[in-house]
């Protein structure tokens, strides 16, 4: 590796392998008309909303196909306690929040931005999320900012925190230029709060229970309206604790929208014993998929916009959301490069994929136009097996999540994803794993993929899941919407019955952890 140039020159622009199909959240803002980033683009936000969310992976659900990310471990120390959290445990293979493989200096991690922008060119934001609270390393957290857009000031910056410190913390955010700041609220009520939260460390002292509530509340609150005061885009983060506050997100819902948030994510809770969290020792389930998914669909009807996306990233996540190629770059790694940052080949290559998110959405666009004039309160669920390029190129047996689709004659609306275990170890399906994929899409009408072997056929069918190959390596939501065409003409013919599927599933008691 030594001497190894990452650059990315005009020359070097490859085919965008790596693109997916754009899908915009379709929901209305806060304001009751202005979506996130809808299927029709710029035209349905304010300009210099759409400027700020247009290549910006985590605020908006069709740049994610298109564009990465990375996280810089910076920031080690943390000032509050969660009982989901324990920020000791660190599996190469997993996605939790907290979790790193190194941590970096302010240098560094400068330095690895350069070299990942450089070998990523889709690489546009930069946020900082741990694997304590940036926040509650501040001179860490803001010294990596200097560095960061001094030498590359196309990079969007963005942090993740608690919220405990953010309101004295603000004018520095301004000061160097981070638009886009996630708060993680998980409650409203320091009733709430107490059992989620042990302990804070605030003004030299430590506060517990009730009172530790409370600061953080008031403090969240606070720093929400602040960011919302200097035009600064607030995403929410939300754990969904079943039992605990999983009825109160609501609420939570409707006070951050109240404050100008503008993107509101709640998530499942990880809970495993062996990450050696209070909530995963003491038993605390996460919420399953249907459970996160008519919350978040309940959240959406109060007019605020909803992220489906997220992976839970990795305080140190590289690479595309779903996918981490932190690997690839570690300190060694990125010491032995001759980083040279290429700014105008960068812009050259975003013009290449904002020509391909062009030609998708023009697709798009004419399977909708197929729908005109079909009059069905129908509604369905698909399951998609995709590596990337927003195609339906991922064989059954090789997919490590499926992605879901709601299906109506409004069009194909992605409303989540489905991790599963893998069918297919070593050449050779594994029927021990068949029913847990099963039961992870069994709300699903059908499963969209690019290759599908017998066995698993015919399972799938026996459990009311309709294996499609049709459409193989085709556009996923040109190809869902023609699915759904035919759908509708063969309930209309007769040739079949359509049935709810959700309700019998939740019935058998069949769905799994969405995380």
């Amino acid at each position: 590796m030594q001497g190894e140039t990452a650059y990315i020159g005009i020359k070097e622009i490859k085919p965008l392998a790596r693109i997916a199909e754009p899908n915009g959240c379709r929901t209305t803002g806060g304001d009751g008309k202005s979506g996130c980033d809808s299927k029709s683009g710029s035209a349905d936000v304010p300009e210099h909303i759409w400027d700020k969310i247009k290549n910006h992976p985590c605020y908006s659900e069709e740049a994610h196909h298109h564009y990465a990310r990375m996280h810089v471990a910076v920031a080690p120390a943390c000032n509050i306690q969660c009982n989901y959290c324990n920020r000791k445990y660190d599996c190469a293979n997993e996605s939790r929040p907290g979790v790193v493989s190194e941590r970096l200096t302010p240098e560094q991690a400068s330095k690895k931005v350069l070299a990942v922008a450089s070998a990523i060119p889709q690489m546009t934001v930069l946020g900082i999320a741990g694997p304590g609270d940036p926040l509650a390393n501040p001179e860490k957290t803001f010294r990596t900012f200097e560095l960061i857009s001094k030498k590359a000031p196309d990079i969007k910056l963005c942090l993740s925190t608690n919220g405990l410190a953010l309101p004295g913390l603000m004018d520095r955010i301004v000061q160097y230029n981070i638009d886009h700041v996630t708060i993680t609220i998980n409650m409203v009520d320091p009733e709430i709060g107490q059992h989620i939260y042990p302990w804070i460390f605030w003004n030299h002292r430590r506060w517990a229970g009730l009172d530790a509530a409370k600061i953080i509340h008031e403090h969240q609150m606070e720093g929400l309206e602040m960011l919302t005061a200097r035009g600064i885009l607030a995403k929410i983060n939300s754990v969904m604790i079943p039992g605990i506050n999983d009825a109160h997100l609501i609420e939570v819902n409707r006070e951050v929208k109240k404050r100008g948030a503008f993107l509101h994510n709640i998530m499942p809770l990880i809970s495993s014993p062996e990450h050696g969290t209070v909530f995963g020792l003491n038993g605390q389930r996460g919420p399953t998929a249907h459970e996160l998914k008519a919350l978040q669909d309940q959240c959406e009807e109060g007019a605020m916009n909803v992220m489906r996306h997220c992976r839970q990233c990795r305080a140190d996540a590289v690479g595309l959301l779903g996918e981490d190629r932190s690997g690839e770059f570690s300190t060694d790694t990125i010491e032995a490069m001759d980083v040279k940052y290429d700014l105008d080949a960068r812009r050259v290559y975003h013009e290449l994929v904002e020509e391909q998110r062009d030609a998708r959405l023009a697709a798009r666009q004419d399977a909708l136009a197929g729908l005109d004039g079909e009059a069905s309160d129908i509604r369905i669920l698909v399951a998609v097996a995709t590596k990337g390029e927003g195609r339906i190129n991922e064989h059954f047996g090789h997919a490590g999540e499926f992605q879901i689709y709601e299906l109506s004659t409004a069009g194909a609306k992605f409303v989540g994803h489905r991790r599963v275990d893998l069918y297919c170890q070593g050449g050779y399906g594994d029927e021990d794993a068949l029913p847990s994929v099963v039961r992870a899409i069994n709300d699903c009408h059908a499963v969209m993929v690019a290759k599908i072997g017998g066995c698993p056929s015919d399972e799938l069918r026996d459990a009311g899941i309709d294996p499609v190959e049709d459409y193989a390596h085709e556009l996923i939501e040109q190809s869902a919407i023609a699915y759904f065409k035919e759908y509708l003409a063969a309930v209309k013919s007769g040739q079949i019955e359509h049935q709810a599927r959700g309700d019998a599933a939740i019935r058998q008691g069949a769905y799994i952890a969405a995380a």
